[in-house]
């Protein structure tokens, strides 16, 4: 069993789709949802994050009978927010609470396999992704999408930061969505797919990867591009999916390293069981992973733009 940590405050939301209208609080969250998408495939995901009061007992139960182990710092209050669809899987979001910063004292990554960096709104800094580095030489990837947000007013604005430089320097992997890759390479990716994801990389990283929703993924590692075709599927909430893809890439690319192909097109399979479900109960399994693993490999490799 790998050990996946994950640093990124959990969040309950309130989400609306085309087909779908939650009335209730969804845990979620970039790393939580990684988490929950690693235990599926067999792994141990590790979550660290602060929580206030109001979700904490909730938190502990939906962590705990989902196998994911946790150190749950005390804020003032959970983060969450609202988040509303287009048809295309566009989203607008609206604030339901904010929690604090993660302290850069936060410790649990001793004897790990992969660090997943996935802040929702800032609560990741440079200090604390310099303290993992110095104390593990076990592959990073960040997914950037909590540090090019920022409040103003009760609105969320995206843009370039110098937390995204630096810690982006210090991860091994970056994987950012079509509007992150925008943000900060300023490149439209549907309409250049190749030349936004290798500006991506040359913020530091070893591997940059754009995900394009519908249309599927890029891979740049320096060398050679990959597009990855997505799986296609009856999508229900898109919420998770750039998660769950990255808990898929860590998963395989700690068997396959050398085989950037087939890790994308596992990530893919992995994200696409997400997106045809809604909250933490999508029933991935490893076979089923495999399974569209291997029909993507078995069709023609390129994106759907």
């Amino acid at each position: 069993m790998k050990r996946i940590l994950a640093f990124g405050n959990p969040v309950y939301d309130m989400i609306v789709t085309p087909v779908l209208t939650r009335r209730d609080r969804v845990l979620s969250g970039c790393s939580t949802n990684a988490c929950l998408a690693a235990a599926k495939l067999g792994e141990q995901g590790i979550l660290i994050g602060t929580v206030g009061a109001d979700f904490r007992e909730t938190l502990e139960r939906d962590l705990n009978s989902r196998g994911i182990l946790h150190n749950l710092i005390a804020a003032r209050q959970t983060g969450g927010f609202g988040l509303i669809y287009d048809a295309r899987g566009d989203r607008e979001l609206t604030i339901l609470g904010i929690a604090d910063p993660i302290p850069s004292s936060a410790d649990g990554y001793h004897d790990v396999d992969f660090v997943l960096l996935g802040p929702i709104l800032g609560e990741i800094d440079a200090e604390l992704v310099r303290k993992v580095r110095a104390k593990t030489d076990a592959p990073i990837l960040l997914d950037p999408q909590g540090l090019l947000r920022r409040l103003r007013g009760q609105e969320i604005i995206h843009e370039m930061t110098d937390a995204f430089v630096e810690i982006a320097a210090m991860s091994t992997i970056v994987k950012a969505n079509e509007l992150e890759t925008e943000v900060v390479t300023g490149i439209k990716p549907r309409e250049n797919p190749e030349l936004a994801v290798k500006k991506l990389h040359e913020f530091g990283c070893q591997i940059a990867i754009t995900t394009l929703a519908d249309a599927g993924s890029i891979i740049y590692d320096g060398r050679r591009y990959y597009r990855i075709p997505p799986y296609q599927v009856n999508a229900i909430d898109p919420t998770g999916a750039g998660d769950t893809y990255a808990a898929g890439f860590m998963v395989k690319y700690l068997e396959t390293p050398q085989d950037l192909t087939a890790v994308g097109c596992f990530a893919s399979a992995v994200a696409s069981v997400m997106v045809e479900n809604s909250g933490p109960n999508f029933p991935l399994t490893r076979a089923e992973a495999d399974r569209r693993q291997a029909a993507l490999l078995s069709g023609p490799l390129d994106l759907r733009l």
